[in-house]
């Protein structure tokens, strides 16, 4: 059976989406963008600001879980600009480690609500 995970402290979906999903033993979350849960607008900043509410958004969304980035075992990043990747790998650097997940990321023409950059994380419960 699968449970539909829900918390104030991420962005509520903007379609008919969950935010995650737990298929025990693996949450699967739908992609984060950078939006302040608070006011529902992008956060100004930047790719780098971005980024860093993205990671609050994962956060919050493992939390309610009861999982975290230690849990998680693959990413996928989508970009609108690849040149984008220095400072967004130096921000994720500090979500991970020392053992990485697997991940994929790729470059994208468009995200919803103009967004520079959307991360999704399958992650697994521990055993």
């Amino acid at each position: 059976m699968n449970t539909q995970i829900e918390t104030t402290r991420a962005p509520a979906a903007i379609g008919p989406y969950s935010q995650a999903i737990l298929a025990a033993p693996f949450l699967y979350t739908s992609g984060q963008l950078g939006l302040d849960p608070l006011t529902g607008k992008m956060v100004e900043g930047g790719v780098e600001a971005q980024a860093v509410q993205v990671f609050r958004n994962l956060a919050a969304i493992l939390h309610e879980a009861g999982l975290s980035f230690a849990d998680v075992v693959k990413t996928t990043i989508f970009l609108t600009d690849l040149g984008d990747f220095v400072p967004v790998n130096e921000i994720y650097a500090q979500h991970f480690g020392p053992v990485f997940p697997a991940r994929s990321t790729v470059q994208v023409s468009r995200l919803p609500r103009e967004a520079v950059i959307e991360i999704e994380v399958v992650a697994r419960q521990r055993s």
